[in-house]
This record gives C-alpha cells, structure tokens and sequence, in this order.
C-alpha cells in the first residue's frame, strides 16, 4: 500500500568511481538512495543499511522500509520498488517470497508500516510477502520487547527459522519477570515463519547466552551460520562470542531452532568495559574451519580507524571455528585520518571458493569495500580495495555492508546508496554461484 514505484531506471552516475582504490577495484553500476544521520531527524531518516539478495534482486534495507533493485545489468542497477515501514535499522532476511525486517527501537508516536499503524512503543520484526515485487505486502508482526537490531535466517522443515539480536539492553522489558530478564539482555530471541503461512510467524523461545566476562550485557549484536556438514552459528555478543551447534556437533545435538552453546570467544581489548564498543559481526570460511569475527568500538559512530590507533581498534580476526584458539588478525592498513571518518570493521562476508582460499569482502564505514586474503590465518594480505574521501561536510557514513554474490561486490553506502564493484584477476575465479544469499547464512559448506 505504502509503496513507491519508481517507473524508468535511475541513471547510474557511478560516484564511486572517483574513491582511491586499488587497480584491480573497478566501479560498475550504482542506484542512488541519498540519505543522512545527521540531516534527517528519527522518523523521517533514509539511511542505508543492509543487503540481501535473490536471483538478480538485491533487497536494500534502509531506516524508511526497504528497496528492491534490478540488478541485473551491474552498470546500471534499478530501483523496482521503495516499500514503507518507518522505524529504524531495516536490517533485512529474505527467503523465496517471504522476506522479514528488523524494528530496532521504541517510538514515542506511532509509526507507518505498509499503511498499518505501528503503535508507540511497538518494536520487534515485520514480515512481508514479496511475491508481487511491485507492492510487497506485510503479513504479520511479531513484538518483540527488547526490539531487533539485525537477522540472520535459514530455512528448516517447511519454516524460515529467524534469529533476532537486540544489540542493547536499553530499554528492555514490558512487564513481570520479562522485565527482570531484559534488563540483562543476554539472548537471541528465535522466532519461527511457516513458509505456507507466513501470518503466523511467531517467537518460539529465547536461547540465553553465556557470559559476558566483564559484564557489559548487551545480548548479540549479529550472528553468523553455516550449514552442511559444519551445522555451526556464532553470536557476535558483547565481549564474549557465543559459538552454538546447530546440527550435531554436541551430545545432545542442537538444531536450528534450539541451539546448544559449545563456547565463548574473547580477545585482549574487545568489548571489554572502557573499550567503547563490542563484538559486532561474525562469519565462518566456506569449510567451516576458521570463524572470523569483527567489532565495533566507537560504535559505529566514532574515528575508530586512525594512524594513531591501536590495531585491535581496526583488526578483522580469525580463530579456529571448532576450539576458539586465535589464528590471527588483520588490520586495517590505510589510516582514516580525515576530519571524523567514523570507522569499524563492519558486516562482510565469504567468496565461495572450492579451491581453498580464505577471501573476505567487508563494509568499514567511511574506510570503504575491502578484499582480504586470510588462507594463512596468520598472515593475511589485502588484495583490493575502495576507500572514499571524507565525508564533507563531516557525517556518518560510508560502507554499512559489501558483499560478494555471484561475482560482483554489492557496497551499501550509507548516504548514497547501492555501489557495485568488480574484482579482477585470479584471486576469485571459480566462485561459486549462489543464485540467492542472506550474507550472515552460508546454506552448505565446501570441502
């Protein structure tokens, strides 16, 4: 109801094109979305968020609804569709026809979502179904009380299971004892979607988490799955990462949707009290043998990225997926000196590769779209990249998420929009191609 339907594609003026990047880093296309953090006030906001994809669509989650654009032809990506739902984050899962979005926070006034009210104070998960791409429609809601931050999705025996991360404690509880365990936050709220009747997702259970070590409890800011023959999740939380088996790595053995926690991950200067941020993200290679992991400290907000910073503050790392025993890390190696280019080791993802190479294509804020190789954990290199001057006047912005899928790198720039990149050379050939991917789920695993 509340879509906008954008009738000729936009023109693909590539602005990217102009960011310092490396020689093997070639600007495609680009579908503009223009929006600001510090420009717009909360209710009115565009900013740009994540991606997920299926076929030649990439579903573009903003803090308005969500975009569905052609993608198709890489040079000039185009805008299908604009769907309305005005709370923030839109951090978005899509599987088939069904696709669910994430509402972060409490509104003091209601709110809009596909022409249905959202009342104030409501916030949780919506649920659309986007088998009419030209006018999505919302099916369900499901309330959660300490709201949902970003998605992580896989399909289980005729259902979408659906794991929603609060990200912060702030504001938890509605009522009884509900409300004392909010207040700690340490959970994943697991929520179900019946593929046949997507009207009647609802919360199936809360998966508690174990820690934190130095009691920063702010639950799971993202997770992390792969199936196959590796059947692992991974819970960026706080100060200590909470690895689950969710197939049958345990005694009993977990499942999708109850998993059975095996460990924590921590490091030296991470989400610790002080630190000024938290685990954020994680991934596993392709095999399953490495989990990678980053944080955010500044919070997304701050010059996390400086010459003068310590590498833990702008490191990818790695660990051995099965013990949590560190590999190694890799920082970050061109300096974001420019007047507040707010930057993290954001939301990344894995090549598909079957020939045993570790590639990683991530999303660092005004640091731009970086390519690492991490086949030797303990030495990793940087093989490309896309780094954008400062934001000028000074904002927050740049790379919330990039992407690889199906042989072309998707950047979600947080003020522009979609970018598309290619990555030439040899480093990536033979990628497997997915035909559709939610970034934080692998589906299978490679040998």
């Amino acid at each position: 109801m509340a879509a906008s339907i954008l009738i000729t594609p936009a023109t693909a003026v590539a602005d990217h094109a102009t960011n310092p990047h490396s020689p093997n880093m070639h600007a495609k296309g680009h579908s503009p979305h223009p929006a600001t953090f510090l420009g717009e006030p909360d209710g009115v906001r565009h900013v740009n968020s994540d991606i997920a994809f299926r076929g030649n669509l990439a579903f573009h989650g903003n803090y308005d609804g969500f975009r569905i654009v052609d993608i198709a032809d890489p040079d000039n990506p185009a805008e299908i569709v604009h769907q309305r739902c005005n709370g923030d984050q839109g951090d978005i899962v899509v599987w088939e026809n069904i696709l669910v979005r994430a509402w972060n926070s409490k509104k003091a006034v209601p709110r809009d979502c596909d022409g249905q009210t959202v009342p104030a104070g409501w916030e949780g998960v919506h649920v659309f179904d986007i088998s009419n791409l030209s006018n999505p429609s919302l099916v369900a809601s499901v309330e959660l009380p300490c709201g949902s931050h970003t998605l992580t999705a896989a399909p289980d025996n005729g259902r979408l299971i659906v794991y929603s991360n609060n990200s912060s404690s702030t504001g938890c509880g509605t009522s009884g004892n509900l409300a004392l365990e909010n207040v700690l936050g340490d959970f994943i709220d697991v929520i179900e979607v019946p593929f046949a009747q997507p009207e009647n997702a609802n919360l199936l259970r809360r998966e508690p988490l174990a820690g934190p070590i130095t009691n920063v409890r702010t639950g799971c800011h993202d997770m992390g799955v792969i199936l196959g023959s590796v059947n692992l999740a991974a819970c960026a939380s706080a100060d200590a990462t909470n690895v689950f088996d969710v197939g049958a790595n345990a005694h009993p053995g977990g499942s999708l949707a109850d998993p059975v926690f095996l460990y924590t991950v921590s490091e030296p200067g991470v989400g610790q009290a002080g630190t000024n941020g938290r685990w954020h993200s994680a991934t596993f290679s392709w095999d399953g043998k490495v989990l990678v992991l980053g944080w955010e400290p500044g919070g997304g907000s701050e010059p996390e990225c400086q010459s003068t910073d310590p590498d833990v503050d702008k490191s990818m790392f790695f660990y051995d997926a099965h013990t949590g025993a560190k590999l190694g890390q890799w920082a970050l190696p061109r300096p974001q000196d420019g007047v507040a280019e707010n930057c993290t080791i954001h939301n990344y993802n894995i090549v598909p590769l079957r020939n045993g190479r570790y590639i990683a294509v991530g999303g660092h804020y005004q640091a731009g779209t970086w390519v690492t190789e991490f086949t030797d954990p303990a030495h990793p290199v940087t093989i490309g990249w896309s780094d954008p001057p400062a934001i000028s006047p000074p904002d927050l912005g740049g790379a919330w998420s990039s992407y690889w899928y199906d042989n072309f790198i998707y950047e979600s720039s947080i003020t522009e929009g979609l970018n598309v990149y290619r990555l030439s050379g040899d480093a990536t050939g033979g990628a497997v191609r997915l035909g559709h991917l939610n970034p934080q789920t692998q589906e299978f695993s490679l040998p």
